[in-house]
């Protein structure tokens, strides 16, 4: 039996939300997606996600979210992230940061699908412990049932990303990157079954500079003269990629990358 799982990239603001909200529906009923897995990363004004956005993004069909470097950036989150079986935080941070190591969801035919989700350490402020170290604890604190495992590695440095995909290759049945918001033309299945891709990109709108308002980040870089960021309107995609798993081994079998255009609007 084939489970198919579709990974999504980064959500940023408004547009994001809108554009998952049209595909998921489309592309699940298109390729019979079993589990949708979201990084919902920037989803609030394009920084965060807030207590309201979580719901609307589990509305939009997300089954799994995970998070990254601003996964405390709004503090109603927390709540969320505590009680929640469905969301989780960098299993990196320090142990006392609140939220899940990971999370686990059955599809409508019983198939257990675990997610977990780590911070990158190169050209990142964030502090985070090992994302390696972390990987391999983690995978040990999952039930022996569970054949299906995904990494999202929210990284900048492609080496690091590139790494983690040979270090579990054969352990874990996806590992994609987030983060950069540029999608990547890598994905492939590594010898050891696990499918992998540098950068899923984001789901937000192209017509930018990563997500933001091209005229005022083209303006600061150009004068020099800081300026707010304002999340950009027009040409929202939604990018991911799309994952055939065999339910038995947990080994994939295809990775396709997707993207969904959605209608232009702010």
């Amino acid at each position: 039996m084939q489970v198919k799982i579709l990974c999504v990239g980064d959500v940023v603001g408004r547009p994001g939300r809108r554009v998952l909200a049209e595909g998921i529906p489309k592309l699940i009923e298109s390729h019979q997606v079993d589990c949708v897995v979201v990084n919902a990363e920037n989803a609030t004004d394009g920084s965060g996600l807030s207590a309201a956005m979580y719901e609307k993004i589990v509305g939009s069909g997300a089954d799994l979210i995970t998070l990254g470097d601003h996964a405390y950036r709004r503090r109603d989150i927390i709540p969320v992230l505590e009680q929640n079986k469905n969301i989780v935080k960098p299993a990196n941070f320090p142990a006392g940061a609140p939220g899940k190591e990971f999370a686990i969801y059955e599809t409508n035919s019983g198939q257990a699908v675990a997610v977990i989700s780590v911070l990158g350490r190169l050209f990142m402020k964030t502090p985070a412990n090992c994302p390696f170290a972390t990987v391999d604890r983690v995978l040990a604190m999952l039930p022996d049932s569970v054949r299906i495992v995904v990494v999202d590695i929210h990284a900048e440095a492609t080496s690091e990303k590139i790494a983690m995909g040979w270090h579990v290759d054969g352990r874990v049945s996806i590992v994609f990157g987030t983060h950069t918001h540029v999608p990547t033309a890598d994905e492939c299945i590594r010898p050891g079954g696990t499918a992998y891709i540098t950068d899923v990109g984001m789901t937000g709108p192209y017509d930018s500079v990563l997500g933001r308002d091209k005229r005022r980040v083209v303006g600061t870089m150009v004068s020099g003269v800081p300026s707010p960021f304002d999340v950009a309107t027009d040409d929202p995609r939604l990018c991911g990629i799309l994952v055939g798993v065999d339910a038995t081994t947990g080994k994939a079998t295809e990775i396709e990358r997707i993207r969904f255009d959605g209608s232009t609007g702010s």
